[in-house]
């Protein structure tokens, strides 16, 4: 079906297609938690592909894209509404038109000609290659902590596909995002240039093709012994002070069942530890009845160095055991507010940040009891997924993340959130544990595969589970970000390719109508004369 033949009429309205690019963008949001429809990641781009392809101009389909965009970062992020209110409207819309230049790109490669005339096979082939590659350039853009960091890459609705999985161990969530695009292009193919199939199945083929050989081929983590981790959610407590006695509470009931680390969530202890030594000496009984070092989270201003900062602190039977990690990647307008004194304006609309918390400057590898090493991480940091292959290379046993989305709670971000952990575990090959105080907590093994039920947004409890550890190097933790380098040089080859055509164009250009005027002496006249 032809989206300029059927809607092309009732599109030629630039608000009416501005609204269907916007409802065409969000639709891959169905693709992740909680709806987690992962198959419908596989074809939720071709709606806007389609229209960005129809768009009468160039300049058309960079509007589409920038509309899509917005679309997509709005429901991407729709559970922010409450917080930010209408700036959530704001910074959609400047995210995206990220977008702008890779629709420019849909309708470059598989739109018709003046005349009429559908693309050359080997256009479609270049689009396969093309269109996956601006769009993961459009997520390493906007992966910048400054721009919101990588929530809703599109790979990583593929969480819950052990085959998935697998592919993540080998390049990534940006892999996975790169192939998912390439399915809807060629999709988009196969309904708007029927007489083109070719390139289409070709790319449906590559793209299985690549899926078995990583099932195949992909090393397989090494299992290495065992631990019992405990997590503690609360569940909604006001007050830090109530918060903190529920959580001691509840970490009583893990004395005697052998456990080698407990976690709790982010912002658990809401008190600097060095200012109040009765909370550390009241941790510290803790761990010596359950036996277990405990790590907590505290959210605090600090007293030996000015500011307030978000902080794993490791707790032993004697008390802090000195290893303490400050959270490095903070959520923009959550903890911090970019440029305050351009866009201070926020705390007056919504529930951004009054004050700016303090970033740590390096991640820390933990020794929590007798050979375990732990990487910690809280809360937005586990979107990243450099940080957990940092920590991986680093020789940790197990990642863990402490986190907290009590303020969205009735939305789908703390599924979402949880999800997480699974591609940050298949990328590195090591297991990952996902404490929160109001879920949704989870635990996943080295292979991504959730162990155990999820503690739900509902829960107060604890949960122990047995968690395998692996050892071994994944392609991934070896070699790193390669999917980004590939599209990277795509895109520039691209950019290479189009620069010799226009000079090639301009160089062939059509010959002058007449011969050149003369003077008087016949010789050609001069600009001016």
């Amino acid at each position: 079906m032809e989206i300029r033949k059927t809607l092309g009429p009732w599109l030629t309205s630039p608000w009416r297609r501005t609204a269907v690019a916007a409802l065409a963008g969000a639709l891959p949001v169905l693709a992740f938690p909680a709806p987690a429809l992962w198959w419908w990641a596989y074809v939720a781009l071709v709606p806007w592909i389609l229209l960005a392809r129809s768009a009468p101009t160039g300049r058309r389909a960079a509007c589409d894209g920038w509309s899509g965009g917005f679309g997509f970062m709005l429901a991407m992020h729709h559970w922010l509404l409450p917080s930010l209110h209408v700036f959530t409207l704001v910074l959609a819309a400047l995210l995206g038109a990220l977008w702008a230049p890779w629709a420019w790109l849909v309708r470059r490669f598989l739109a018709e000609d003046a005349e009429g005339t559908v693309p050359s096979r080997g256009r479609l082939f270049a689009a396969l290659l093309v269109l996956p590659s601006g769009w993961l350039a459009v997520e390493l853009v906007r992966s910048w902590q400054g721009l919101g960091g990588p929530w809703g890459m599109l790979g990583a609705s593929q969480w819950q596909v052990e085959p998935a999985l697998r592919l993540a161990s080998v390049g990534g969530v940006w892999l996975l995002s790169l192939l998912v695009v390439a399915v809807n292009v060629a999709v988009a193919v196969l309904v708007s240039v029927p007489a083109s199939r070719v390139p289409a199945v070709a790319g449906l083929v590559a793209t299985a093709a690549t899926a078995s050989a990583a099932w195949v081929w992909a090393p397989r983590p090494d299992a290495d012994g065992r631990a019992r981790i405990a997590v503690v959610q609360p569940g909604v407590v006001d007050g830090p002070d109530r918060r903190f006695d529920r959580e001691e509470e509840l970490t009583r009931r893990l004395a005697g069942q052998d456990v080698d680390l407990i976690v709790w969530g982010e912002s658990s202890v809401g008190y600097d530890l060095a200012e109040r030594p009765d909370l550390a000496k009241r941790l510290a009984e803790l761990s010596r009845s359950t036996g277990a070092d405990i790590l907590v989270n505290v959210d605090a201003r600090r007293s030996d160095r000015p500011g307030v900062y978000k902080s794993s602190i490791l707790v032993g039977p004697d008390g802090p055991t000195g290893d303490r990690y400050d959270k490095m990647r903070l959520v923009p307008f959550g903890e911090y507010i970019p440029a305050r004194s351009l866009l201070g304006w926020a705390t007056s609309v919504g529930k951004a940040a009054g004050e700016d918390r303090r970033r740590g400057s390096e991640q820390v590898v933990m020794n929590a009891g007798p050979g375990l090493r732990i990487g910690p991480m809280v809360c937005f940091e586990t979107a990243f997924p450099d940080m957990s292959r940092h920590l991986a290379d680093d020789g940790v046993d197990l990642l863990v993340a402490q986190s907290s989305t009590s303020s969205f709670q009735q939305s789908w971000a703390p599924e979402h959130h949880a999800s997480l952990g699974a591609l940050r575990a298949a990328e590195t090959g090591r297991p990952f544990v996902h404490a929160t105080l109001t879920g949704v907590s989870a635990v996943y093994d080295a292979s991504g595969r959730r162990i155990g039920s999820w503690l739900g947004t509902e829960a107060s409890t604890t949960a122990v589970y047995d968690v395998p550890l692996a050892d071994g190097v994944t392609p991934y933790v070896r070699y790193g970000d390669w999917p980004v380098d590939l599209a990277l040089l795509v895109l520039g080859a691209l950019g290479l390719s189009e620069g010799a055509r226009t000079v090639r164009l301009r160089r062939t250009g059509p010959a002058p109508l007449g011969p050149p005027a003369r003077t008087v002496r016949e010789s050609p006249a001069r600009p001016g004369r």
